[in-house]
């Protein structure tokens, strides 16, 4: 076994005083360092959740399905004068209340590339297609969107002047009521 590391360390240092190690892995740009920054990634906090109630009451046992983004997490790479390329994970955490009348249940949800605080660049909207196995009323999924590209100006436009924003497909009362920062505790005030 110390042979073989010994081999490995003489090999490894005998490569690099022949050729850099981007050279003698043959790595290319790969070797390169990012021209700057990722796009900040978050959920929009107005459509960062999403309750869903069978009828006008908002009470707990008038809840059918429930949905909260709880982490987005975004990869990107670009070198040179090249766009950004990249990928962003999102997590859900779903739920099943007492008012949901069937397992399955699509949820519509967005990803957004914007020039940040000016425009949006980019929107589409994706299903999320969940089935709650029976006596499970809550899952958690990561959805991964593989392949965004954001093109750049020149060789100093950074992924800092973008931002890619997640959330919720939500209506004007949900989007309301996400904004009063109103939740459900269990059992609290209920009647």
């Amino acid at each position: 076994m110390k042979k073989i590391i010994t081999l490995a360390i003489v090999g490894a240092l005998s490569l690099a005083g022949c050729k850099s190690t981007a050279e003698a892995l043959s790595i290319g740009e790969a070797g390169d360092r990012n021209s700057g920054p990722c796009p900040r990634a978050f959920a929009l906090y107005d459509a960062a959740r999403i309750v869903e109630f069978r009828n006008e009451n908002q009470r707990y046992e008038d809840v059918g399905f429930t949905g909260q983004i709880t982490k987005v997490r975004s990869l990107c790479r670009y070198v040179g004068d090249n766009p950004i390329t990249g990928s962003v994970d999102i997590t859900f955490e779903l739920g099943r209340g007492p008012a949901a009348s069937q397992s399955e249940a699509v949820y519509q949800y967005w990803v957004a590339i914007t020039r940040k605080n000016i425009a949006v660049i980019d929107k589409q909207t994706f299903p999320l297609r969940v089935t709650f196995p029976a006596g499970v009323d809550r899952l958690t999924i990561t959805e991964s969107i593989d392949d965004y590209s954001i093109a750049r100006v020149n060789d100093t436009t950074s992924g800092e002047n973008f931002e890619i924003i997640v959330g919720f497909e939500v209506t004007t009362e949900q989007r309301t009521f996400n904004a009063e920062g109103r939740r459900f505790r269990v059992g609290a005030g209920q009647e």
